[in-house]
């Protein structure tokens, strides 16, 4: 391949795409002499469109084909949504930048209620998310979660054909392709504490690749990468990833890391959050503390229960 030319790996839905295709502008802005490819690469979670996540292996199900692609050097660089990138990568990879990151909420779409309070009982709401289940279980016990699969125009599709009341996805998303006018209500943090890592783009190469790393440096930006850093050691630490109702957000508040984590029953039953903080550089330490405090409290159980399930 030539020294000038870089491959992106990348799944083929409209969204991975638009991030790809981001990425490719970015690079080649910053460094005129490149050129930048895109090879689209089908994964498993592609394949599998109506199962739930949670019952075909979410750790991992958008990214291992990829990896296999880039250990196998038939591509340079691979472009994430950070949230679906496993918190331990394959031996030989590793997050060579990361992204600003955009809105990292929930956004709640219908189109007859105004808002997710106004939603009448028994209204049925979709997502394939376990952690945003369990979380709009807890607000709203009186809902029907259901499952929803597909990609981002499939799932408004859904919603369009009155298969859903509502539907939840991620605002970032929604954002980038231009589907800001879909979104009724973006949920607060507190509300729909969001997926470790979301709103972020991870991109991912090889380890002994400095030349990529290198020309990667325009993209990276140091205070999401903090808060990520802490989120993903959160997460790293409770062994969870898509198949278990984990939370965690960070952010940074005058000049220190602050974090929300949380862990709960599929069912909205049993919930433990936390808040903790401390100095930027200390973020995979707090991600890992605040974990340690959540299972103390007895997130333990939850998740012991999960895995044997």
């Amino acid at each position: 391949m030539p020294s000038n030319q870089l491959t992106i790996g990348s799944r083929g839905s409209k969204l991975a795409l638009f991030q790809a295709n981001w990425v490719k502008s970015k690079l080649e802005a910053a460094h005129s002499d490149l050129r930048v490819v895109i090879e689209i690469i089908k994964t498993s979670g592609d394949v599998f469109l109506d199962a739930p996540l949670s019952q075909i292996g979410g750790k991992g199900l958008f990214t291992k084909e990829i990896e296999d692609a880039l250990l196998e050097s038939r591509i340079d660089l691979a472009v994430h949504s950070l949230k679906d990138l496993p918190t331990v990568l394959p031996e030989g990879l590793s997050l060579g930048a990361v992204s600003s990151r955009e809105d990292v909420r929930d956004a709640f779409l219908s189109n007859e209620h105004s808002s997710l309070v106004a939603l009448p009982k028994g209204a049925r709401v979709g997502t394939s998310s376990l952690r945003r289940q369990s979380q709009l279980l807890r607000l709203r016990s009186d809902l029907e979660v259901a499952n929803l699969r597909g990609n981002l125009d499939t799932r408004i599709r859904k919603l369009d054909e009155k298969q859903y009341d509502a539907i939840l996805l991620a605002c970032a998303g929604l954002d980038r392709l231009g589907y800001q006018h879909r979104i009724v209500e973006r949920l607060s943090v507190q509300q729909l504490c969001p997926a470790v890592g979301q709103g972020a783009l991870g991109i991912e190469i090889r380890d002994t690749d400095d030349t990529t790393r290198n020309r990667l440096q325009c993209l990276h930006h140091t205070t999401t990468h903090s808060a990520v850093t802490a989120e993903r050691a959160f997460l790293r630490r409770l062994g969870g990833g898509c198949q278990v109702p984990i939370a965690g957000h960070a952010w940074i508040e005058e000049s220190r890391l602050e974090m929300l984590g949380i862990v709960a029953s599929t069912d909205g039953q049993q919930l433990f959050r936390d808040q903790a903080s401390a100095p930027i550089e200390q973020a995979a330490e707090l991600g890992a503390q605040l974990a340690e405090r959540l299972l103390a409290s007895g997130a333990s159980e939850i998740l012991k229960a999960l895995s044997a399930s």
